[in-house]
């Protein structure tokens, strides 16, 4: 692991950001899990893209991109990774204990971890918890991430590695840090972004790669998917073997076809 805060390389492990930051005190900040694939940033334009719009979302000033960039660079040429994750974490930097917001800079971090592949299916919990579609960080990447961490626990305590979010008028919206597609016969969907979720740089490559339809699905049209699966920037494409009490097939040809589709073209752009 290496980690650069601010203009510098620091300890992982080691203080590097004030006690007041408020990132730290509010999780008033946003950021960006970016792939890495023999030692090269994948999507990086589409991440850094999604992460200046949470922080104008957020009210944050923009992040200066080429800084972004250079500190991005700084953390790969530190070492080789066969495959990992760099994690840019971008918050409104010190402000006074308390939800106002009177920040002298923001703080930037860049993290670099190796990582291990996630295994090709899974199982997914459906959490009693709703996403606010009209909330003032619906769609926003936010270090607010609390919400996941109770519906990761949820689920892990019923043996599974996601939970699957609906939104307040009981369409389906997001797992924690997935996307959700529904296989039904021959054709996928997936939920539109005006239903709560976060827009995905893998989702949003699935649905240009493979003729993915956005609309809304509602939970009971959930329960008669054929085949669901995840898609996320560490998981790529997962399939999903049991939701809830629901186990589907092993066979699941769309699926195996969406995996199929998402390994050919991984490689051909690793900006797209």
């Amino acid at each position: 692991m290496r980690a650069w805060c601010n203009g510098s390389f620091v300890e992982p492990d080691s203080p590097a950001i004030s006690v007041l930051d408020h990132g730290l005190t509010v999780g008033d900040g946003v950021f960006e899990a970016i792939k890495v694939v023999d030692n090269v940033p994948f999507a990086l334009t589409r991440h850094l893209q999604r992460l200046q719009r949470s922080a104008v979302g957020l009210g944050l000033p923009e992040p200066d991109e080429p800084l972004v960039r250079k500190a991005v660079d700084e953390v790969l040429q530190a070492g080789d990774v066969a495959l990992g994750r760099i994690r840019v974490t971008y918050t409104a930097g010190v402000s006074p204990l308390g939800s106002g917001r009177h920040t002298t800079a923001p703080t930037l971090v860049v993290v670099i971890t190796e990582s291990q592949p996630y295994p090709p299916t899974t199982k997914a919990v459906v959490v009693p918890w709703p996403r606010n579609e009209r909330g003032a960080l619906a769609g926003l990447k936010t270090t607010s991430y609390a919400e996941n961490v109770v519906a990761l626990a949820y689920a892990g305590e019923r043996g599974a590695s996601e939970a699957v979010f609906a939104n307040t008028v009981g369409n389906l919206c997001e797992g924690t840090g997935t996307n959700v597609f529904c296989v039904f016969g021959d054709s996928v969907a997936t939920p539109p972004l005006s239903a709560g979720c976060l827009s995905g740089v893998t989702r949003n490559l699935v649905v240009e790669w493979c003729g993915v339809e956005e609309r809304d699905i509602p939970l009971a049209e959930l329960a008669t998917a054929d085949e669901v699966f995840l898609t996320s920037t560490t998981r790529d494409v997962q399939g999903v073997v049991q939701l809830d009490d629901r186990v589907f097939p092993a066979d699941q040809p769309v699926t195996a076809h969406v995996m199929q589709v998402w390994r050919e073209r991984e490689p051909l752009d690793i900006d797209p």
